[in-house]
């Protein structure tokens, strides 16, 4: 595998882009958990597919638009789409959960429209909806680089600022934190890291990716920091392990990762199941 990795410069897109991703979504997806907003990242990758849905049309209706990065106009409807969705938890103010399937509903309509609009699937939308090993390029691996540059360091710099949004936000109010700058900041992420991960994973199965390795970890951590790296060490394991299967068996590299992180999942349950009898 090593040789091939070395020899072919698809494979080193898709593996560097893949670490990336592997380390970005858990990180991003343990304060959406905690924040029980699990189906925000649903949400959002169907409205990223209305964005992917309409390059595609746009780039076979108009010639102007033939060398348009799909990921660009999904980057701007996931964008968008989170911003949308502040709106309407502003205007919903009791019922902010109602944002959620909204949005998912308004994705996925619009994507059918253009999807039917240029005429059904074809090889480079059904890569999106799946991810795909030899379809990262190098200009996608320097727009995944970037953002994951951009969540690091926003991470790094307002970590005790979401930490407290998270767990308490209406302490955060009282103590002063802006907290609608803060989750508009923490939305634009998410969408960001939704973005950039849909070339690896796929759009349907990203937030697969944001949630499922930080379950693993809450079986197994003792506080939220461990939380974070166990999640990153989890997400990044099924994400080799799910591109190295996809690569030997010919398959959707979605697939393989999202599977691959039910059998951490799993495994972390079962131990922490052991563990506990085994003291009881």
């Amino acid at each position: 595998m090593l040789e091939a990795i070395i020899t072919y410069e698809f494979l080193q897109n898709a593996f560097a882009a893949g670490i990336l991703i592997g380390l970005i979504a858990p990180l991003l997806g343990a304060f959406i958990v905690v924040r029980r907003l699990s189906l925000i990242a649903d949400a959002l990758s169907h409205v990223t597919l209305s964005g992917i849905a309409a390059s595609l049309f746009l780039s076979k209706t108009f010639v102007m638009f033939n060398g348009l990065n799909p990921l660009w106009l999904g980057m701007g409807f996931s964008v968008a789409g989170s911003l949308l969705i502040e709106r309407l938890r502003a205007v919903y103010k009791h019922y902010q959960e109602l944002a959620i399937p909204i949005l998912l509903s308004g994705g996925i309509g619009v994507g059918v429209i253009f999807i039917s609009l240029a005429d059904g699937f074809n090889t480079d939308l059904f890569s999106y909806l799946f991810g795909s090993v030899s379809a990262v390029g190098r200009s996608d691996l320097y727009l995944i680089t970037g953002i994951a540059v951009i969540v690091l360091l926003i991470v790094f710099l307002l970590y005790k600022e979401l930490f407290l949004l998270s767990f308490d936000e209406e302490f955060g109010k009282a103590s002063g934190l802006s907290t609608k700058a803060l989750h508009l900041i923490f939305m634009v992420m998410t969408a960001l890291v939704i973005a950039a991960s849909m070339r690896i994973v796929g759009i349907l199965l990203v937030s697969s990716l944001m949630t499922l390795p930080v379950a693993a970890a809450m079986r197994l951590a003792k506080g939220f920091k461990q939380t974070i790296g166990l999640s990153v060490l989890f997400g990044e394991i099924a994400v080799i392990v799910g591109l190295i299967s996809a690569f030997y068996l010919d398959l959707a590299p979605g697939g393989t990762i999202v599977v691959s992180s039910i059998i951490i999942l799993l495994a972390a349950i079962g131990y922490r199941n052991w563990f506990a009898v085994k003291k009881s």
